[in-house]
């Protein structure tokens, strides 16, 4: 059977291309990751906030930013966990359960620390992006551009923003069914899967993981040990430099 979780980051052209500059040691080893997702908004604030279950931002919304820096720190697992999240946007839904602002801190198992941020109103547009500091560089992805189109005006220097996610990752939710139904037709016809495997159960399982440690973490207010929700593993081999580099 084949399995492939929604994951759409690694099917975006710049994520994966970031990926690749991480396989081949263009950033050395990483020690510093950021990913952040803030969701389009308007003046008027979220619209019905009390519509929102509790734990959205983790189990939602950041789940795709944890799966994106276990992807990003290829051959490590999350040790330890420590969120903090408030209702900023729409401080009167807080009472409901509702967060909508929050920041996650992750220890990982090559000493790596990475930052999850996520918010539900940001004003200039659907604003997706990932960063991996290393000891030989840098690599980023993303952005909430439209395009690399820019004006520059009395006005001031301008660009166009995405407003919604079928805009930002269309491309990516393309490639990422024709993967998914490329490997379905291979195993039909006894064929060798295309490329390589898509976000399977264990990165599933790792990212939920980090999801459920920061809805305690947030809970508690108190960092969490990712053993204590569940004994995980490398969705991949560790990353292995060329030349040795460290």
């Amino acid at each position: 059977m084949i399995v492939q979780f929604g994951f759409n980051r690694r099917y975006a052209a710049d994520f994966a291309a970031a990926r690749k500059l991480i396989d081949d040691g263009a950033v050395g080893t990483p020690q510093l990751l950021r990913s952040l997702t803030r969701d389009p908004g308007s003046t008027a604030g979220i619209a019905n906030p009390e519509r929102i279950p509790p734990g959205t931002i983790f189990l939602e919304t950041l789940i795709h930013d944890f799966d994106t820096l276990n992807w990003l720190n290829p051959g490590s697992v999350p040790l330890r966990v420590h969120a903090v999240a408030d209702a900023l946007v729409a401080p009167d839904a807080k009472a409901g359960g509702l967060l909508d602002t929050a920041v996650v801190t992750i220890t990982y198992s090559n000493g790596a620390i990475a930052v999850a941020e996520a918010n539900f109103n940001a004003l200039y547009g659907y604003d997706v992006r990932g960063e991996v500091f290393g000891s030989a560089g840098m690599v980023t992805a993303g952005g909430p551009q439209a395009s690399s189109a820019t004006t520059y005006t009395s006005a001031g220097i301008g660009a166009a923003t995405v407003r919604l996610n079928v805009d930002l990752f269309h491309d990516a939710y393309t490639a990422e069914l024709a993967h998914f139904v490329d490997a379905v037709r291979a195993r039909r016809d006894g064929l060798e899967a295309p490329g390589t495997p898509g976000p399977g159960g264990t990165d599933a399982r790792n990212a939920l993981a980090i999801a459920l440690a920061a809805v305690r973490s947030a809970e508690t207010g108190l960092p969490v040990e990712v053993a204590s929700i569940a004994e995980l593993r490398p969705a991949e081999s560790e990353l292995h430099l060329a030349g040795g580099q460290a």
